[in-house]
């Protein structure tokens, strides 16, 4: 009998430097202020996206001054190879394993790019074995913490006995522009924030939690609601489409869908644990999952102390809710380009 897959450990880092909100939206205001007549009633969204901090791998000064590919790649680098060290170690230390019991390691982020990868870079370091197996995923955006458990998870299953260490690194500020003088990049200039998490997963072992299921949702026709636009001077955010009310009106069918091809409903999940993309987000999913108004608390709390971090971030909320304790059935739950869904469903352990 196939022995179940168990989330063994969850461990989170951000970079040192702290931006403010407050602080935030008055540099915003001096940079495009005079350049940009909308800025003044798009400015509203730093008072009501309910970030009161974020954390960043540069500081404030640095995001004053023009930036290209060169300057933002070498940032990533640096940035996103010390978050990787960092998340990794401590969800290794949670786990009482070290870099050596790795057998595989699957490495997601879509804010740079990297070759050799992250994993690649940080071997030397994290004193992975020479045959460690090695899997960098690109492009999943914020859907990237679910979908990238639920790849390390179908790769602990397949190769029983093996040790499975997932890296999710994000460093979304480094898609602030100061170039493109649109609603998109003020959004994103008021929501975005770096950060990372770690898990490690094996078939076997302890751990909160087993791997029950896993799935994505694709909608056709949607390429335009979320992504990037690549230019000369680095990634820039597209948020074509509403986000919260595409989520109100078709997350639900596709979450009953995910579920019910691993034989469950809705009604057995006691808890969700979703990526917070904004407050008009959240309250969209509650909504959409017939939740009670204010259910996503830590999604909240994270929301208010990291930003949206993208695919890192849900791994966040649910560091929170294994501290807290977690329920017997809970479900993460993503949206990213595609524009898709994907969730992983959580059983908490005997």
């Amino acid at each position: 009998m196939a022995r179940p897959v168990r989330l063994r450990a969850v461990a989170t880092a951000a970079p040192p430097h702290v931006l403010l909100q407050r602080d935030v939206a008055a540099v915003a205001k001096d940079l495009f202020g005079p350049r940009y007549e909308a800025f003044e009633r798009l400015s509203r969204v730093f008072g009501t996206a309910g970030i009161v901090k974020r954390h960043s791998i540069q500081p404030m000064e640095w995001f004053a001054e023009p930036r290209g590919w060169p300057a933002r790649t070498a940032a990533y680098l640096e940035g996103a190879v010390t978050l990787f060290i960092s998340a990794a170690n401590a969800a290794l230390e949670a786990a009482g394993l070290n870099a050596r019991d790795i057998d595989t390691v699957v490495t997601v982020s879509s804010t740079g790019i990297a070759t050799p990868s992250l994993e690649a870079r940080a071997a030397e370091a994290m004193g992975f074995r020479g045959d460690i197996q090695r899997v960098p995923v690109f492009g999943l955006g914020c859907a990237g913490g679910v979908s990238g458990l639920a790849i390390a998870a179908r790769l602990a299953k397949a190769n029983p006995g093996s040790k499975v260490l997932l890296v999710v690194v994000e460093l979304c500020t480094l898609a602030f522009r100061l170039d493109q003088l649109t609603k998109a990049n003020i959004v994103a200039t008021a929501l975005f924030g770096d950060g990372a998490a770690a898990c490690v997963l094996s078939a076997g072992g302890d751990g909160p939690a087993e791997v029950e299921a896993s799935g994505e949702h694709l909608w056709p026709n949607t390429l335009d609601i979320m992504g990037w636009d690549v230019d000369p001077q680095g990634f820039g955010v597209v948020f074509a489409q509403a986000i919260p009310p595409f989520v109100e009106e078709h997350l639900r069918p596709a979450v009953q869908g995910i579920l019910g091809r691993a034989g469950f409903e809705i009604a057995d999940v006691d808890r969700f644990v979703c990526h917070p993309g904004g407050v008009k987000v959240i309250q969209a999913l509650e909504r959409a999952l017939a939740l009670g108004q204010g259910s996503l608390d830590h999604e909240r709390q994270v929301l208010a102390e990291y930003g949206n971090m993208s695919a890192p971030t849900v791994l966040f909320v649910l560091e929170r809710v294994l501290h807290e304790g977690l329920p017997q059935r809970s479900a993460l739950a993503a949206l990213g380009p595609g524009f898709s869904a994907s969730c992983a469903v959580l059983k908490a352990a005997a």
